[in-house]
């Protein structure tokens, strides 16, 4: 299993809205929870993925597909919903 498919569909797209350049507390205003919530499933992605920052999440993101990362197929795969579907 490769890094990212260990991620659920909330981590992904926290991972995503970092690509995108929004803060904490933008994020926890799309998703609807606290900041605090957004650094623990922060947290969590860059143990799964191997990377120390943001910056580095956000590079991870970019360099397999930006927004199309994972590709919506794969999510209703491994998790049978896609990221902006909860």
């Amino acid at each position: 299993m490769m890094p990212r498919e260990r991620l659920t569909p909330k981590e992904i797209q926290i991972a995503i809205l970092v690509w995108e350049g929004m803060t904490n507390r933008e994020i926890g205003r799309i998703v609807g929870t606290t900041e605090q919530v957004i650094k623990n499933h922060l947290r969590s992605t860059f143990d799964k993925l191997g990377v120390w920052s943001r910056l580095e999440l956000a590079m991870y993101v970019a360099s397999h597909g930006g927004k199309n990362w994972p590709d919506s197929e794969h999510l209703t795969l491994a998790y049978g919903q896609a990221v902006g579907a909860d």
